[in-house]
């Protein structure tokens, strides 16, 4: 089998990856958990899993309804480290929801045109109208971290983006936008596992980028970035909720949780809902302190 990048991500295993992160995937079982601060060894077992998300993704269904029927807007932002798991649980958010007013907007690489707007231009063109809400799968964050990490902005470009955010993000919420911003942060051992899982797999190979293959070697210019962009940015009016995606399971119904206590709808039980985990879900600390 042809492996993308000329198999890329395998050589990085054998030859650049740390030894201690080798030695943690060659002895891993499938369901390991391999971060050794993550506070489980082993992930949620799907007996336990499939009925608490069926039971929280019928509450989102009332969720949005109730959105529709009083024209509220929703804005959930999921930014997070490479395979960190943005895309399954956004699939978990979607994949019962009326697509006519639920959207995931994914946004490419800008186009030359777009490279010459004001910075958060196309995004707003994104947001959502009366009943609608939007999930946003990588946001205009990507300018504090990837752009900053790859060279694709310049130190200005990045000091301006930080100054105008706040006035940004406040403006969404005066207008009346619902905002949470997710992070899902996945230890370094776990992310190169689900790189070579996606190599080895012609399902999953569309998945893997350049920027994947580049950004291996950039783990600690990512952890600097994300300290960085954590501390400017973490606002009382639009906080970030981190969770750690090490058992993807577990992070999925952290995340609709997250999402669920954020808006008060018709037909809501937070009994139901329950509480996020507080060993894998809260603030920025808890990514500085047990997520690498």
């Amino acid at each position: 089998m042809t492996l993308p990048f000329d198999g890329a991500i395998s050589r990085y295993f054998q030859k650049g990856a740390p030894k201690e992160i080798r030695a943690r995937i060659k002895r891993a079982e499938k369901d390991d958990i391999l971060t050794e601060s993550y506070p489980y060894r082993t992930g949620m077992k799907k007996k336990d899993y499939e009925p608490r998300l069926e039971a929280l993704q019928i509450q989102l269904a009332r969720m949005q309804a109730d959105l529709k029927a009083r024209g509220q807007r929703l804005v959930v932002v999921f930014e997070g480290r490479d395979a960190a798991g943005k895309g399954g649980a956004i699939k978990a958010v979607t994949e019962n929801l009326n697509p006519r007013v639920c959207s995931i907007a994914a946004l490419p690489k800008p186009t030359d045109r777009e490279a010459r707007q004001w910075y958060f231009q196309r995004y707003v063109d994104w947001l959502p109208a009366a009943g609608e809400m939007v999930l946003f799968d990588r946001s205009w964050y990507n300018r504090a971290m990837i752009e900053h990490v790859f060279g694709f902005c310049t130190p200005d470009q990045r000091a301006a983006f930080f100054r105008q955010l706040p006035g940004f993000e406040q403006t969404l919420v005066d207008d009346g936008i619902i905002l949470r911003k997710i992070w899902l942060e996945v230890g370094r051992a776990e992310q190169l596992r689900r790189f070579l899982e996606r190599e080895g797999d012609p399902l999953k190979q569309w998945k893997l980028s350049a920027i994947d293959i580049e950004g291996l070697e950039k783990w600690d210019a990512y952890c600097d970035a994300i300290d960085e962009t954590m501390a400017q940015t973490h606002f009382d009016f639009a906080p970030w909720t981190v969770i750690l995606s090490d058992d993807k399971r577990r992070a999925r119904i952290a995340a609709l949780q997250t999402i669920l206590q954020a808006v008060d709808y018709d037909g809501k039980e937070p009994e139901v809902i329950g509480e996020p985990d507080p060993a894998i879900c809260g603030g920025p600390a808890l990514r500085e302190t047990k997520g690498r």
